[in-house]
């Protein structure tokens, strides 16, 4: 209860969350404070916020919680997973990838609970209680742990009907009569131009006018399909519109940077098993999905470090 309140900085959104009247929560906190003999929550009228003591108690509560479940979980039978595991990824991924092999997932863990949220939002991980996000491009510095899962490679693209009106840009220099579909999230648009790759591997953005700009990766393709412009967009999840004609693949010598795949958790002494089982299996499918794009490595670092694209 006092971890779940030390995230949520709110006893009314902490007791919702954990299923107990706010008074039983409350009354909870005191008890854990009396114990303790010292003050972990500062309450204001405005929110709830940890102490100097309240952070030290924090950080040794999450290694309690983690090594009580590494307990529990001592004589199951090896590999069963259980309880509930939040996760948060891009729709895309979830459903393009993830969903087609979930069901064989979750037979080999009856027993576990996933709650997936798909959403191309910023969520904040420790604040809404997801156990890991998964994130595409570059990583903002943060003190979450992050893991390396694979490369999304990108394409240009445009559709057949905007290239019959515009025509097919052929080099870098013909794309000054071409529009772009602009992106932009939540933490803010991406460089407004056309990205690529120099010879010499570095990255490279040219300034390209656009009419639109979207935040969200279905209204970026279907702005491409609507012939609003040129996209710059993962292979993962548009074969069947390449195949089909509907989108065409142009200037391929000119492919943008790939995109870096990572899983992001809190840090943890010990990460719960059912985390862990999680991240693994998403390696294995992004690997088998994304080929030599697939996971690189298994090191894990703090968010930011290595999320240079």
């Amino acid at each position: 209860m006092f971890v779940r309140v030390a995230e949520l900085e709110s006893f009314t959104r902490s007791a919702e969350q954990l299923g107990v009247p706010k008074a039983t929560l409350s009354a909870a906190i005191r008890r854990l404070e009396e114990q303790m003999g010292t003050r972990l929550l500062q309450r204001t009228t405005r929110r709830v916020q940890l102490t100097t003591d309240g952070r030290l108690c924090y950080a040794r509560c999450q290694d309690l919680l983690a090594d009580m479940e590494e307990f529990n979980g001592l004589f199951r039978q090896q590999g069963q997973l259980s309880g509930q595991l939040r996760v948060d990824m891009p729709g895309r991924m979830a459903r393009h990838l993830v969903m087609p092999a979930l069901p064989s997932f979750l037979a080999a863990h009856p027993a576990l609970q996933l709650m997936l949220s798909s959403t191309d939002r910023r969520v904040d991980l420790v604040r809404e209680g997801f156990d890991c996000v998964i994130r595409v491009g570059a990583l903002e510095p943060s003190s979450l742990v992050a893991r390396p899962l694979g490369h999304y490679r990108q394409i240009n693209c445009a559709s057949a009907a905007y290239l019959a009106r515009y025509g097919t840009p052929r080099s870098l220099s013909e794309l000054s009569g071409h529009r772009l579909v602009h992106y932009g999230s939540s933490s803010g648009p991406r460089e407004s131009g056309f990205e690529y790759l120099q010879a010499d591997g570095s990255r490279a953005v040219l300034a390209m006018s656009g009419a639109l700009t979207v935040n969200d990766s279905e209204s970026y393709l279907a702005a491409a399909l609507a012939g609003l412009g040129i996209i710059q967009q993962p292979r993962v999840g548009v074969e069947p519109l390449l195949a089909s004609g509907e989108l065409v693949a142009i200037l391929p010598k000119w492919q943008a940077p790939p995109l870096p795949i990572h899983a992001l958790y809190a840090h943890r002494r010990q990460l719960a098993p059912r985390v862990q089982a999680f991240i693994q299996w998403l390696s294995g499918i992004l690997a088998s999905a994304l080929g030599p794009d697939g996971p690189r490595d298994g090191l894990a670092t703090r968010a930011g470090m290595d999320a240079a694209d």
